[in-house]
């Protein structure tokens, strides 16, 4: 199976994990060894909006706070690189080609943020659509997508099964902004809308919950 995990900024490194990064690397080796071929984008969190806000300060426009969070994100996919070992490609992968390259050639590809202008979720979904993914799986702080925020409101209720349509009525932002910060960001959206890969949405701070979600059983928000 070709998958692509997106694991969230929020679940790694808001604060950083170090204990999770290494759950989820021997998670990555395990998928390696079933012979599943796996290209993973990790989020910057909460330390790439702190660095987009002191840019902001110094007056930077949001090109320039992109930039800066684009670098974040890839030094957390530098360290799941070193702690994957020879399981893993030899470098951060920079653009789409790369990550495809060390996929096909059996190793596991790990990226950041890859321009301005496009998030890691956005960069999932193109990567999803490029490789011809059976499966693109988000890894969030969230058990789910919500009818409502759940951090606001007690009484949200978890939506099992969307249909992408569906997506753009649950996402309350329509439009890119530098650190933009909800479960699914508009332009991923619009990718995942026209490739119409299978995607699931879990919580990531229980790494078999994406074992689970590839297995098949029913967790989390399914969107087909």
């Amino acid at each position: 199976m070709r998958i692509v995990l997106r694991i969230g900024g929020s679940v790694v490194a808001s604060p950083i994990n170090p204990d999770l990064i290494g759950q989820y690397a021997g998670m990555m080796k395990t998928l390696r060894t079933r012979r599943h071929k796996l290209v993973v984008v990790v989020g910057g969190g909460k330390l790439a909006r702190e660095f987009i806000s002191i840019a902001k300060d110094l007056g930077l426009n949001q090109e320039a706070q992109d930039e800066i969070a684009i670098q974040v994100s890839r030094l957390f996919a530098q360290l799941f690189l070193k702690k994957l070992g020879n399981s893993g490609c030899d470098h951060v992968s920079l653009n789409v080609e790369e990550a495809l390259a060390c996929m096909n050639g059996v190793k596991i590809a790990v990226m950041g943020g890859l321009k301005p202008g496009m998030t890691t979720d956005a960069v999932a979904a193109m990567i999803a659509q490029a490789s011809n993914a059976d499966l693109l799986i988000k890894a969030t702080d969230q058990e789910g997508i919500f009818d409502k925020d759940p951090k606001k409101h007690p009484d949200a209720k978890k939506l099992d099964h969307l249909r992408f349509e569906d997506l753009t009525r649950v996402c309350v932002q329509n439009k890119h902004e530098a650190g933009i910060h909800q479960i699914v960001d508009p332009e991923a959206i619009k990718i995942l809308k026209r490739a119409r890969i299978k995607f699931i949405i879990v919580n990531g701070f229980t790494p078999k919950s994406v074992l689970k979600a590839i297995e098949g059983d029913h967790i989390g928000t399914l969107i087909d």
